[in-house]
């Protein structure tokens, strides 16, 4: 028998302090502000349907018309007058004529008479039903029918889906196929859409190389810039990318002109490394140098403890862990959110559901678990199982890339055992 925990959320609780405590606060504190400074960017542009794909809306969108634009047959048949059946039947009816979807269909079918009639062709002025195909027996220019159908059968009416003037989609909605089918399908070959947010980023540390280098005694290839560049490709983002900068003590004017100059330029500046409490983490430091503030530093999360959400005048500020699972959690766990909401998104929840527990693992209740699992079969229930591999994953990169999301485990959780249903999100495109 499964059981979910008890917790609804498992960001809601953990330790929680004041930034300025250096304590941990729990991520669900963590992101409320967050979104509290992440007001939609303002600016907005009118764009053909066609280039608007996944932008965000920043009006309320009507129908022009309704939908349906006439009375139409939702079946290949006949359409008739049920006026005319008169008796018991079965009855044989003339058929006049015929209609398809582009006819006009604007000529009344005689009295006493049918007319063929395909999907999505306009009901004649007088029928009130078709009859589909499967139903009657034709024989020649005449049609029988068996059975007498009810008043509007196989009618699509005008107006049914939308009315004339209602709103189809509110402001904040991402136009997606389905948002954009239904954009079309009411005519609208126009809308305005918010501005692209504007995301500069850059990572942390004088050991950072350009992958396809050679690299020297210490240092490393630099792969959290390819990591946000890829969550960043996102056609309602505009990006900066400024690489590596280094974090060199003897030239501390280098990451606070690099910050200073991302400032000017983005609504959001996104950092990896060098937010710890370490004596080569600078970027607190920095960031208050340069005018900044901390509202968050430090989250119960694991992993990802490290994490600065800040601010310089309008603009946001973000500071990721250095370790690349860390970043790559913290990011699809609170970073994507903030960004969403700066685009204008209504709704910026992440898209979890309740999953499996396939394994068995004691945990010491402190920090919320985010743990890289891959999605296996569904159990006699229709649930997927979810599986982990090890049991230390901050440093296991290649253990995040085979991974479909995070399962997410509440901070009090001592235990996760087999059945249980904790929460999973899905990483993007996995």
């Amino acid at each position: 028998m499964t059981r979910p925990f008890a917790a609804p959320d498992p960001f809601c609780r953990g330790c929680d302090a004041d930034a300025e405590s250096g304590k941990l606060v729990s991520v669900e504190t963590a992101l409320r502000r967050g979104l509290e400074l992440a007001g939609p960017v303002a600016g907005a542009e009118r764009l053909p349907l066609g280039k608007a794909h996944w932008r965000m809306l920043a009006e309320a969108v009507r129908a022009e018309r309704s939908l349906p634009l006439f009375d139409n047959s939702a079946m290949d048949g006949y359409a008739i007058r049920i006026s005319d059946l008169a008796g018991s039947g079965p009855w044989r009816l003339p058929v006049s004529g015929r209609v398809a979807a582009g006819d006009a269909g604007s000529e009344p079918v005689p009295a006493g008479a049918a007319l063929r009639i395909f999907t999505g062709a306009p009901v004649p002025p007088g029928c009130d039903a078709v009859i589909i195909q499967e139903m009657t027996r034709p024989a020649g220019n005449m049609v029988w029918l068996d059975q007498r159908p009810e008043p509007g059968e196989n009618i699509r009416h005008a107006g049914e889906d939308l009315v004339a003037g209602a709103q189809i989609m509110p402001a904040g909605k991402r136009i997606g196929p389905r948002a954009a089918a239904l954009l079309a399908s009411t005519g609208c070959g126009e809308v305005i859409v918010r501005r692209r947010v504007r995301v500069a980023f850059f990572s942390t540390g004088s050991e950072l190389c350009a992958p396809g280098t050679p690299l020297a005694p210490g240092q490393i290839w630099n792969s959290n810039r390819y990591h946000l560049q890829g969550s960043l490709a996102q056609p309602w983002v505009e990006t900066i990318d400024m690489r590596a900068v280094p974090d060199r003590p003897d030239r501390p004017d280098r990451l606070r002109g690099a910050l200073e100059l991302a400032f000017r330029a983005a609504d959001l500046v996104v950092t990896t490394g060098g937010v710890s409490v370490g004596d080569e983490d600078h970027m607190p430091a920095v960031l208050c140098v340069a005018g900044g503030t901390v509202h968050v530093m430090k989250v119960a999360l694991k992993p990802g403890k490290p994490l600065i959400i800040g601010q310089i005048g309008r603009a946001l500020y973000i500071g990721l862990p250095g370790n690349p699972v860390s970043a790559f959690v913290t990011w699809n766990v609170l970073g994507a959110r903030i960004a969403e909401a700066l685009a204008g998104l209504a709704d910026a929840a992440p898209p979890r559901i309740l999953v499996l527990a396939g394994f068995d693992r004691l945990r010491r209740p402190e920090r919320c678990d985010s743990l890289p699992v891959r999605l296996g079969g569904c159990d006699e229930h229709g649930a997927r199982v979810a599986q982990i591999a090890t049991t230390e994953v901050s440093h296991r990169v290649a253990l995040l890339a085979q991974a479909d999301g995070l399962l997410l485990i509440p901070s009090e959780t001592s235990r996760i055992q087999c059945c249980d249903m904790p929460e999973f999100l899905p990483f993007p495109n996995a």
